[in-house]
C-alpha cells in the first residue's frame, strides 16, 4: 500500500481543498456544482448505513472479521436511519468501508433483505476491503452513482469493463489498488467509463477525455466482428 501515501494523497487533498474553497466546506468530493449557485447534493448528506470496522488508523490492514450486517446495527451517521415496521432500513446509501470483504457473492441477497428500497442504492462504499475483482453483483444496482473501491486488491485493469453497464455511475475511485501502477491507468479508466465526473477525487477535465480518447485509439484495437459468410 505504499503507493496509498504518495502521490495520490497530495493529489486528493489539493482537490478536496479546492472544492471546499468553490462550494464551500460542506461538501465532499463527490459533489458538484450545478450552474452558478445550486450545488447538489453530498452523497453524506442522507441517511446511510455504515459497518465500517471501529479499528484504530494503526490497525487499519490488520485482519479482523467482517461485519455480519443482518445482526450488527449500523453505525450512527449525521442523519438518524429510519427503520420501518417490518425491520427494514430506509437508506441510499451503503458503508462498508475498512472491513476485510473479499467476496460479494451475497451482497445482493443480504441488502434485499436489509433495505426497504434495495435497487434505490446510489452510493455503495466499499473502501479499504481486500476485494479482488469488481464483482458482477454491483452492477445489478442500476442507479448506482457513486462508487468507492480504493484501498482493494484490484489487479487487472480490464475488471473496469464491467461498470460501462452503469448509466448513472458518476463518481468512482480506484485508488490503492495495484491497477493504480498500470501504464493509462487513468485514461483507461475514463475511455471505459465516460460517464464519470470525477474519478480517484479528481474532476475530469475536458482535457482528460480528450487525452482518454487518444489514447485508447492508440493502445485499445477494435474487435473485429467477423461474418459469416451467407450460404446460397
Amino acid at each position: 500500500y505504499k503507493h496509498l501515501f504518495g502521490a495520490t494523497v497530495t493529489r486528493m487533498a489539493e482537490n478536496l481543498l479546492a472544492a471546499s474553497r468553490r462550494v464551500g466546506s460542506t461538501l465532499c468530493a463527490c459533489s458538484r456544482a450545478v450552474g452558478p449557485v445550486q450545488v447538489e447534493p453530498c452523497c453524506q448528506a442522507v441517511p446511510s448505513c455504515s459497518w465500517h470496522s471501529r479499528r484504530p488508523p494503526s490497525a487499519l490492514f490488520a485482519a479482523s472479521p467482517p461485519p455480519d450486517l443482518l445482526t450488527e446495527e449500523p453505525r450512527p451517521g449525521l442523519r438518524p436511519i429510519r427503520r420501518l415496521e417490518g425491520g427494514r432500513l430506509l437508506t441510499q446509501a451503503v458503508r462498508l468501508n475498512n472491513n476485510t470483504l473479499n467476496d460479494l457473492t451475497d451482497f445482493p441477497d443480504i441488502m434485499e433483505k436489509l433495505l426497504e428500497y434495495p435497487l434505490d442504492i446510489y452510493w455503495i462504499d466499499l473502501s479499504f476491503n481486500d476485494l479482488p475483482n469488481i464483482d458482477r453483483v454491483l452492477t445489478t444496482f442500476y442507479n448506482l452513482r457513486n462508487l468507492n473501491l480504493h484501498g482493494n486488491s484490484i489487479q487487472q485493469l480490464s475488471e473496469v469493463d464491467k461498470l460501462a453497464v452503469l448509466p448513472h455511475l458518476r463518481n468512482l475511485t480506484l485508488h490503492g489498488n495495484p491497477i493504480e501502477e498500470d501504464k493509462g491507468y487513468r485514461s483507461y479508466v475514463l475511455s471505459t467509463l465516460p460517464q464519470l465526473k470525477n474519478f480517484d477525487f479528481s474532476g475530469v477535465t475536458k482535457l482528460d477525455r480528450s487525452t482518454a480518447a487518444v489514447w485508447r485509439r492508440m493502445n485499445i484495437k477494435p474487435k473485429v466482428i467477423r461474418k459469416k459468410r451467407e450460404r446460397y
